[in-house]
């Protein structure tokens, strides 16, 4: 089922988009409502909402909420009429409409954010098996890709895109994220070689960055100093982290996910090696050594609230058994997907998912379905991170899945290509997934 497309619904997602896309702003919102700043603050946004191009009944209703001249406070204003413009409750739905409306400065950035409407953007998809594909029909040709690694992704990205972007006279905006700490002795394979940073940054020039040592749940940094986009074309994630993603603490206790982590990838112990703090795993009669972070357990709903506040096209590629459940069971509406202190198993996972589970079971590597043909979209997700707390619930309103790690004329990670090396891993997942 997809989300509501009349004026009101539009706006709405609007303004909980443009929330989440500036959260300095957001802070600094807090002082326009205060009883010093009030009565200026709702001048501005009176002018201001009949300034802008929108359609003819929100204006209306932004001029009945903001022209209430005897209105000295938040609580004086029409809390029903703001919670149907904005989903929120009254403080933080004025606080919502002076980000919307610029009533505080952007942070200086010299990265376009893209406009294309998720109708449109659902439209072109639907069209296309390739997502990345999306770079040459949009107005910014810009990815956000989470996780790089060895930045194998954004070189295949470069060598297969960059090409005819440059025949089109158009900038490739290629930044990435990887939270391994580039002097590390840790996560081997997962460093970037030298060569391939270096080839990257002079094919790509000053629109490719790399950023070592980033948490991506922590990007107020990068943000305030412009490093990186508001928002990008698409923004992608390559073999989420497990066990990171592989159990949602909104459904799992944490002595559950304790209790699993421990009969699934063995005991596990916080040590030292090399001067740094490292996470040692015994694996049979194996120790091995991981960043001191590798079971910190975010996950789903924290990632996927990162695609759709920083991507207008989400793409989540190579996605493990375990990680990909657990993101399709908070994709869905129905709550008896997500059961409470209950972990997946090849055994419980067709009981619970029933038919969506026969469906994706029976997916050949290469084919592909959309999730809403299987089942309803989880209309309103809650927020993951308590500083996300600053917008409304956000939602999906087009999901495809497809079976298998590689696809042709698709960029694609050195994790993927090694799936088919893994005898133990059965065929991973690909999601392509649309914003409201």
């Amino acid at each position: 089922m997809k989300p509501e497309t009349d004026p009101l619904a539009e706006f709405r997602s609007l303004v909980s988009r443009r929330a989440r896309q500036f959260p300095t702003q957001w802070e600094d919102s807090k002082r326009l409502i205060e009883k010093d700043e009030f009565a200026s603050t709702l001048d501005r946004l009176l002018r201001l909402s009949q300034e802008k191009e929108l359609p003819a009944t929100i204006k209306e209703s932004l001029r009945a909420v903001f022209g209430q001249k005897q209105a000295q406070r938040v609580q004086d204003l029409d809390g029903e009429s703001l919670k149907a413009l904005t989903g929120l409750p009254p403080a933080k739905a004025v606080r919502a409409l002076c980000v919307f409306f610029e009533l505080i400065a952007h942070p200086d950035s010299q990265w376009a954010v893209p406009a294309m409407s998720s109708e449109e953007i659902e439209r072109r998809i639907r069209q296309t098996a390739n997502p990345f594909d999306l770079l040459y029909q949009a107005e910014v040709a810009s990815v956000l890709d989470l996780g790089a690694g060895d930045l194998s992704l954004a070189s295949e990205l470069v060598e297969l895109y960059l090409p005819e972007l440059q025949r089109q006279n158009r900038q490739l905006i290629l930044h990435c994220l990887d939270r391994l700490h580039p002097n590390s002795k840790l996560g081997g394979p997962l460093h970037p070689e030298q060569d391939r940073l270096r080839a990257l940054q002079k094919k790509v020039g000053s629109s490719f960055a790399f950023f070592g040592n980033q948490d991506m749940f922590d990007l107020r940094n990068l943000d305030d100093h412009g490093k990186l986009a508001l928002r990008y074309t698409i923004v992608t994630c390559w073999a989420p982290a497990t066990p990171t993603f592989a159990y949602e603490p909104a459904r799992l206790s944490q002595a559950v996910i304790a209790e699993d982590l421990c009969r699934t990838k063995g005991s596990f112990r916080h040590t030292r090696f090399q001067g740094e703090s490292a996470l040692e795993v015994q694996h049979g009669d194996r120790a091995l050594l991981f960043p001191s972070w590798k079971f910190e357990i975010v996950g789903p709903l924290a990632l996927l609230s990162l695609l759709a506040q920083r991507g207008s096209l989400c793409v989540l590629g190579s996605v493990d058994d375990q990680v990909f459940w657990e993101i399709l069971a908070q994709l869905l509406e129905d709550p008896r997907y997500r059961p409470q202190d209950q972990p997946f198993t090849s055994a419980s996972l067709p009981e619970i998912f029933g038919e969506i589970h026969r469906a994706l079971d029976q997916l050949s590597l290469g084919e592909s379905i959309n999730l809403g043909d299987l089942g309803t979209l989880r209309r309103q997700f809650p927020i993951a991170e308590p500083s996300s707390s600053n917008c409304s619930t956000y939602s999906f309103r087009h999901v495809r899945i497809s079976r298998g790690a590689t696809f042709p004329g698709m960029p694609t990670s050195s994790t993927a290509r090694n799936f088919s090396l893994m005898a133990e891993e059965v065929p991973p997942w690909f999601l392509t997934l649309i914003p409201t």
